[in-house]
């Protein structure tokens, strides 16, 4: 497939050929920070403390900025807070407007126009919380948010509503009201901690809040939803995964976009999760001229394997108010999930789907490999396009003729 965005790194090479660059681990470098200290640029608190957050530091650090950029800097504020870690920030390429890294954390004025189908809870996440901080949708599990705040703002974010309280949402976790209510339901056998970011807790409140929920005898599994290793990965810290090792089984699902994210220190970070035997899944969400590319994106999948994380899910952007200019469409998904099935190890191929809008769980989406279903048999196409007759009687059991490679469908 032609990448839509010249500057995605892969131009017209064809597939199977992505580019190198895409493949390498690159430490990030320090830019304009060069005389910090070793002690002080480790330190994951000093990284949060020396946040990018106002328009005047935007515009210091980054002259570049276009018209667009800087109208929606001076806006941000009102909608979701402009946060960007040092570490992360010299990841964008300033001489490169459509850099990939800079389209998901500098906002733009297309934030502030919403589009008629656009909602600020576009999953409907509100409508399922029987208490304050807690989503329960799904019949065996809850979706436990522990704070509103983030390393970095993604501008695309599904919550921004509720995060860095830009919108006067004022959320604030009850984590006693919480607890009780997945004590008193013992259906409940799965927890996942998100927010905001609940690497972002200290060690010590991360440790109470982990074995309260541990103690639970119905909950047999604990996540954490977390963009900590992506933004922050000097928070994770060997004490981090020693205290996180003993609450297995838990598992952490990070979430990664593109394949400039995954440098070396974030191949450590994940290294170290991965040390302390935690099963690590990356969720991505497609996103215009980030990784709505074929290339892209099976560099992206294949560089996660290389830091021992499973791709889990590749969402279709929700429909967030104001998402409009970076939410590809679904029939570019399609395509490349296409060039993905097939092409790569089934290890690196995540589940595409879209959340439906207003609470209705996540819908997964495929390209149509099964092209005819009648008495008898099914038509199937493979990833070169080959179509096979798999015979079946109705009660699914095989039955009639072997199974065949056939020249061309008989659509009936």
């Amino acid at each position: 497939m032609q990448a839509e965005n010249p500057s995605s790194g892969t131009g017209s090479a064809p597939l199977g050929t992505t580019n190198p660059s895409l493949k390498a681990f690159r430490p990030a470098g320090r830019g304009f920070w060069h005389d910090v200290s070793e002690a002080d640029w480790s330190d994951w608190r000093w990284q949060m403390k020396h946040r990018i957050t106002t328009v005047e530091q935007l515009k210091n650090f980054l002259p570049t900025l276009t018209p667009e950029e800087l109208a929606g800097a001076q806006l941000a504020n009102t909608k979701l807070a402009l946060g960007i870690t040092p570490y992360f920030f010299n990841l964008i390429d300033s001489a490169d407007e459509n850099c990939p890294i800079r389209r998901q954390v500098i906002p733009r004025i297309e934030e502030s126009t919403t589009a008629p189908w656009e909602m600020s809870d576009p999953v409907g996440e509100d409508s399922h919380s029987p208490v304050p901080g807690l989503v329960h949708r799904y019949p065996d599990r809850v979706l436990f948010l522990v704070t509103d705040r983030c390393a970095r703002y993604c501008r695309y974010c599904t919550r921004s509503r509720l995060v860095s309280n830009a919108s006067g949402y004022d959320f604030h976790p009850e984590y006693d009201k919480q607890i009780a209510y997945i004590a008193a339901h013992p259906e409940i056998r799965d927890v996942l901690l998100s927010g905001g970011d609940p690497l972002l807790l200290s060690d010590e409140k991360l440790e109470n809040l982990l074995s309260r929920l541990r103690a639970i005898p119905h909950v047999e599994f604990l996540r954490i939803g977390t963009r900590i290793p992506i933004f922050l990965p000097q928070r994770i810290t060997p004490e981090l995964c020693a205290m996180l090792k003993q609450f297995h089984p838990l598992f952490i699902s990070i979430h990664a976009n593109h394949p400039r994210e995954l440098t070396t220190e974030v191949r450590d970070a994940l290294g170290r999760l991965a040390d302390a035997g935690i099963p690590l899944g990356n969720q991505s969400v497609l996103l215009r001229h980030v990784n709505d590319d074929a290339e892209v994106m099976k560099a992206h999948l294949q560089k996660l394997l290389r830091c021992r994380v499973k791709p889990y899910y590749l969402y279709q952007c929700d429909l967030i108010a104001g998402s409009a200019h970076l939410r590809a469409s679904v029939s570019r998904g399609l395509e490349i999930m296409e060039q993905l099935r097939g092409h790569t190890t089934g290890y690196a191929v995540p589940t595409y789907v879209i959340d439906a809008p207003g609470g209705g769980g996540k819908v997964p989406i495929n390209p149509e490999y099964v092209l005819c279903r009648n008495a008898g048999r099914v038509l199937i196409r493979n990833y070169e396009g080959k179509i096979f007759e798999y015979p079946e009687s109705a009660d699914g059991q095989p039955c009639g003729q072997p199974p065949k490679e056939i020249a061309e469908p008989e659509l009936v």
